[in-house]
């Protein structure tokens, strides 16, 4: 029986090895091929003031962009861009389209261990924006039900909104001023993201639109990484290095401070924030 059971162990060993060496192989050739073509391709929005967006001389930066490009230099090698929807993303890492998506995958998210993920370089939590004068109506997570929630599909804010009873309406990769006009207008009545993304968006349009962040209202704190396919392991550990070097040396956070009016968001803020379980949303 000892002999049986040994023998069914190794045999599991054996194979768990297999699997590994042969995940290695492949995040090994998969780099070879990388360094040969000289570049990483990178799957961004393009339109996510101030992570990635175009300046006013139409370039594409922002904080994911920047923190992309150095690691593209610390690397040896070029960042090529292709500006997309988030919903794309993952389809575009899973078919070898992209090497790295600017997309991140939140550890309730039913795909998280269908891909790798880089080590974390944003800390945040959940807001809302609504509208200034009456707050949309909205005094706490349980009035989104009934409101009309603007948002890109398949995001975790979505989510939250959609546990929360509102009305989802779907965005395709527009920019803040689409979002903010509808806001103002009444085609919706909130929207629902990333805490300093939301900071940054108001500031920056507070002259034409008035709106704000529900202050106090907050939920699900998280971090935001890169995501990669399963078989570009070597590759998510070449960028992990890098991020890591860049933590130490300081140029993560000189980053985070020139795209976030001087905030870093490369540490966690403490806030009070209420906890919404979202894993049973689709």
């Amino acid at each position: 029986m000892k002999k049986r059971f040994f023998a069914v162990f190794s045999l599991i060993l054996a194979a768990v090895f297999l699997v590994a060496c042969s995940s290695q192989s492949t995040g090994e050739k998969n780099w070879e091929k990388i360094e040969k073509r000289g570049s990483i391709r990178v799957a961004t929005a393009g339109t996510l003031y101030p992570q990635s967006y175009h300046d006013d001389k139409n370039n594409l930066t922002g904080y994911d962009v920047e923190i992309l490009k150095e690691v593209g230099k610390r690397l040896k090698l070029k960042i090529d861009f292709t500006e997309m929807g988030v919903d794309g993303m993952l389809t575009a890492v899973n078919s070898g389209q992209v090497d790295i998506a600017n997309y991140s995958l939140e550890d309730d998210n039913k795909n998280v261990k269908k891909f790798l993920r880089s080590e974390p370089y944003k800390y945040s939590f959940t807001s809302m924006v609504v509208r200034e004068s009456d707050n949309s109506g909205i005094s706490s997570w349980k009035d989104l039900k009934g409101k009309k929630a603007a948002g890109a599909a398949s995001t975790k804010y979505m989510k939250i909104a959609k546990k929360m009873g509102a009305e989802l309406v779907v965005y395709d990769n527009v920019t803040n001023d689409v979002y903010m006009q509808d806001l103002v207008n009444g085609r919706t009545d909130v929207i629902v993201n990333d805490y300093y993304l939301q900071k940054m968006a108001v500031a920056a349009i507070k002259d034409r639109y008035p709106v704000k962040i529900n202050d106090g209202i907050y939920s699900n704190p998280y971090s935001t990484s890169f995501t990669f396919s399963l078989k570009n392991k070597t590759l998510q550990e070449k960028v992990n290095k890098a991020i890591k070097d860049m933590k130490k040396d300081g140029t993560l956070t000189k980053i985070s401070e020139k795209f976030f009016a001087g905030q870093d968001v490369t540490k966690k803020t403490k806030v009070d924030y209420t906890e919404i379980d979202i894993s049973d949303v689709e």
